[in-house]
């Protein structure tokens, strides 16, 4: 080496730094080439095909989460404002909007009406699933109030549900431990999921009573006999036949709270509600607006599916609670990701005979 010359090493901060410069400007190169790519297949798309994505989608998915799930993220991923925004609109603007879309991709109402018919039922499943999170979330965060008479009328109605023919002894009692509340008070138990727990258990006991007092007797027992009546046979071994029920012969573990179970379960439908995953289901079976009926029916298929998964794991004691609840809700969540699932399918939407494009 030549006298008076020095050689300076590269220090390896300045590597690492050249490298994540490359490493970005690669991932935005890639991102380019996607989006214009993309956006250049849709052109050459149309133009063969003579449609546009949102009628590609409509041709193609009956009617349904299929098809709903597919118009809500090519409403989400448009570069235009119309469109993005579309999904947030209220519900009385939702016809304007569906003109606005047909006057934008200049599509002619009159030559192709079942496409405006089929967007507008699309959107008003979008905007309803938003504004059902709204409402049940409002139900979630209004505590119980015991000077409240509509919530303390709702608790006793609940009371005489459950136990018609046990004339309750005063508003404190140790009776409520019978339907599965923890103390003297059930107010206490509602701090979670505030009135919604309680909303949810009412809709249980009042419109799918049978089984709620099957569910119920079952929870207080602290053996499952496999000498079941008829009624269980029908409500939890429709999938069976009755030797193959008799077969399995149950003598598993149940004791478990009835009412706080209920209110973990509105916990879990609630998250699933939230977290988006309970559109393929609401998609399903609610022809156009999801409500909170449709809630409150999907609360009471998780009761009916619980109890029975409780049945299957067959725990030591209420202590594996928890370990059962979270083999359930992973469960629940495969079968969602299918999109014709509907988990309680008391109407489809596909079943509304609208005339496919």
């Amino acid at each position: 080496m030549p006298m008076g010359r020095r050689v300076y090493p590269v220090s390896s901060n300045s590597q690492c730094d050249q490298l994540d410069s490359n490493r970005v400007l690669t991932q935005f190169l890639v991102f380019l080439y996607c989006k214009c790519l993309g956006q250049g297949l849709k052109f050459v798309i149309r133009k063969v095909t003579g449609r546009c994505e949102l009628q590609r989608i409509c041709f193609n998915n009956k009617p349904g989460a299929r098809r709903t799930l597919k118009i809500e993220t090519s409403l989400k991923r448009s570069k235009h404002e119309l469109l993005k925004s579309a999904v947030g609109v209220h519900p009385d603007s939702v016809e304007k909007t569906i003109d606005d879309i047909m006057s934008l991709k200049r599509i002619n109402p009159d030559i192709n009406p079942q496409l405006g018919i089929s967007l507008q039922a699309c959107l008003l499943q979008i905007v309803g699933y938003r504004n059902l999170v709204v409402e049940v979330e409002k139900l979630r965060k209004e505590p119980y109030d015991c000077e409240n008479r509509a919530h303390e009328e709702m608790l006793m109605k609940l009371w005489k549900e459950l136990r018609p023919d046990s004339p309750l002894s005063g508003r404190i009692s140790k009776q409520w431990c019978e339907i599965g509340f923890q103390g003297n008070d059930p107010k206490t138990d509602f701090r979670g999921m505030g009135l919604l727990g309680l909303h949810n258990l009412l809709y249980f006991a009042e419109h799918d009573k049978a089984t709620a007092l099957q569910v119920l007797h079952d929870s207080l027992q602290s053996k499952h006999r496999n000498h079941r009546g008829s009624q269980v046979l029908h409500l939890f071994s429709h999938k069976m036949s009755k030797a193959e029920w008799d077969k399995k012969k149950f003598d598993k573990a149940i004791g478990y709270s009835f009412a706080i179970v209920g209110i973990n379960i509105t916990d879990l439908t609630y998250s699933l509600l939230v977290s988006g995953a309970l559109k393929t289901h609401l998609y399903n079976v609610a022809p156009e607006m999801p409500s909170l009926v449709h809630f409150q029916q999907t609360f009471c298929y998780l009761m009916q599916e619980f109890h029975k998964f409780w049945i299957e794991e067959d725990p030591c004691d209420i202590m594996e609670f928890n370990r059962v609840r979270t083999k359930f809700y992973k469960r629940i969540l495969k079968q969602l990701k299918n999109p014709d699932m509907a988990l309680c399918p008391h109407f489809t939407a596909s079943d509304l005979h609208l005339v496919n494009l």
